[in-house]
């Protein structure tokens, strides 16, 4: 199926499972999509199935964005619970449409616990309580991880809930990533299990001795993570220049923080230096890095902050950045390191959604299946690749995907000769209903205000428009002029962003009137007696002395 013939199904609001071989398009799809349906004033709920994934995507983890956390099972009281987080209920109420990127890595067990999630806090019985769904990923790649002790996790798609949301399927075939006809033909035997002599030779040809490596500059990719400290170690004492430490700080429940430091691509501890090279872990388009960018340390700050080069010759000071978990507006644990890690060498598991011009790969102790294939397909070409070796199950994928892969080709055929008999008034009558039942706009948002909508980097939401306004001090007024849009959106955008962790109750008492701020036990007082799930009774209870904006805010950071 092509890119195209996918964005017409979307667009109608039909669930879908978007997949296809890695650089296929399944990123640019879903990128394509999401600026449709902000085009006609719907924001989506753009998540993935880990933490490293969703940096990649500008999103937050499926986990988060749900209320499940950890959970993969949950009762009737887990879900009575969620039901009384206010913010939890209003943020999924609201949502229309929920991504979910990287499907391989998220087990079956967990997809239901999120279906069950949506039901019970949207108040609708109908599967992902009424959410068009849109998984995204490729099968074949890394499968989801069993917690230790544990029988191995299922796929996504046996979970009754895949069944029930009946996605149609958008299988894509196109090729954006490779552009190597052998090498296209050499993954394609690996995803069909069809690895025959003619593929082992072509591997053998790009074999190369672990010395002659040594002296190849491109990015490693190993299996395990000894493997990758090993190398990046030895690159970096081979640097004669002084080392600076940089030490994580954390605050939170230990079992909790296992759990962010084993989600962050930043090491506990951070050794650099000038010269040493290094990826960002973390997004911030503002400054100009995004997950993935690639750098070299060209100095540190008079505050002793490292600077890196970028590939494109931008020099970065980098400062530290927070990870958290959050319960609504409450975090529950935090780690705080500055972005970077050493970059010599990474692990298969995090170079996933990467792209590189090249590689050097080591697959002799790989383990899981999917692992070759997803390293090798990170490179373009065979000219790319230096193969410092690999064993059997490098070249395996998981056989119930193989017999799974199939029926998805064929059902994506369907669905595409489906739509195909479809005319174009049909298909536009169809998409213009969704919009309406999304609560969006029939017609494009007029390009004025379009223009502040669409950024140059991908990956930026309405909320981080909001965000960089604020942070230029820009005042609620101020940014809802900019943008174009009422006071009343801005403040929503900071209850985001307050549930989000971008924003603390301390930013919050600073853009709400120094009145409503001198009078908060007075405001929360009402809040209490009356609850907080409409403004009105409270607007009118305090006497209308309060704007809504104000009441707004308070009601996201202040009642607990």
């Amino acid at each position: 199926m092509t890119q195209e013939a996918a964005f017409t199904i979307l667009k109608t609001g039909a669930n879908v499972f978007l997949t296809g071989e890695p650089g296929s398009g399944k990123t640019h799809s879903v990128n394509r999509y999401v600026e449709y349906l902000r085009e006609h004033d719907i924001e989506p709920a753009i998540t993935a199935s880990t933490g490293i994934a969703a940096t990649h995507i500008g999103g937050v983890t499926i986990h988060s964005w749900s209320g499940i956390g950890i959970a993969k099972v949950l009762s009737e009281q887990d879900l009575d619970k969620m039901g009384t987080n206010e913010r939890l209920t209003r943020r999924v109420s609201r949502a229309k449409v929920l991504i979910i990127d990287e499907i391989s890595m998220l087990d079956a067990l967990t997809l239901t616990a999120v279906d069950q999630a949506c039901r019970a806090l949207r108040r609708n019985q109908e599967v992902f309580g009424g959410l068009q769904v849109v998984f995204v990923g490729d099968f074949f790649q890394l499968p989801p991880i069993s917690r230790m002790g544990e029988p191995p996790s299922k796929f996504a798609f046996m979970s009754p809930s895949w069944k029930d949301a009946s996605p149609l399927i958008c299988y894509l075939t196109e090729q954006h990533r490779q552009d190597d006809e052998q090498f296209i033909s050499f993954l394609s035997s690996l995803r069909s299990g069809d690895v025959d002599e003619g593929a082992h030779l072509a591997l053998t040809e790009r074999r190369i001795e672990p010395k002659a490596g040594a002296a190849h500059t491109h990015t490693r990719l190993y299996s395990h993570n000894i493997d990758v400290d090993k190398v990046n170690n030895q690159k970096l004492a081979a640097i004669a220049s002084d080392v600076r430490e940089f030490i994580m700080d954390s605050v939170g429940p230990e079992r909790l923080l296992l759990g962010l430091k084993k989600g962050c691509l930043s090491p506990e501890r951070l050794l650099l230096k000038v010269g040493a090279r290094v990826m960002f872990t973390k997004n911030n388009f503002e400054e100009g890095f995004a997950n993935g960018t690639l750098g070299e340390i060209s100095g540190f700050s008079d505050t002793g902050a490292p600077i890196v080069a970028t590939l494109g010759s931008a020099k970065i000071a980098v400062e530290p950045m927070e990870w958290t978990i959050t319960d609504g507006s409450k975090t529950l644990a935090k780690i705080t390191q500055v972005p970077l890690r050493l970059a010599w060498a990474i692990t298969v598991h995090k170079s996933q959604g990467m792209t590189l011009d090249a590689a050097v790969i080591d697959l002799s102790q790989a383990f899981e299946y999917g692992q070759g294939y997803v390293a090798l397909s990170r490179v373009r070409s065979f000219s790319g690749l230096f193969l410092l070796g690999y064993n059997q199950r490098a070249l395996e994928v998981h056989p119930d995907i193989l017999v799974v892969d199939s029926k998805f080709k064929e059902q994506s055929e369907e669905a595409g000769d489906a739509f195909e008999k479809l005319s174009p008034a049909e298909l536009q009558k169809m998409e213009k209903n969704f919009i309406r039942a999304c609560g969006g706009t029939p017609e494009k948002i007029q390009p004025k205000k379009l223009k502040s909508l669409k950024k140059k980097i991908p990956g930026v939401t309405t909320y981080d428009e909001t965000f960089d306004l604020w942070k230029a001090g820009k005042s609620i007024a101020e940014i809802a002029t900019l943008r174009e849009i009422g006071t009343r959106t801005v403040t929503a955008h900071f209850e985001e962003l307050f549930m989000r962790g971008k924003v603390t109750t301390d930013d919050l008492r600073k853009i709400i009137s120094i009145e409503a701020e001198k009078n908060l036990t007075e405001i929360r007082a009402v809040f209490k007696e009356l609850g907080s799930e409409k403004l009105a009774p409270v607007f009118e209870a305090l006497g209308k002395k309060y704007s809504y904006d104000d009441l707004n805010l308070i009601r996201a950071a202040f009642l607990k």
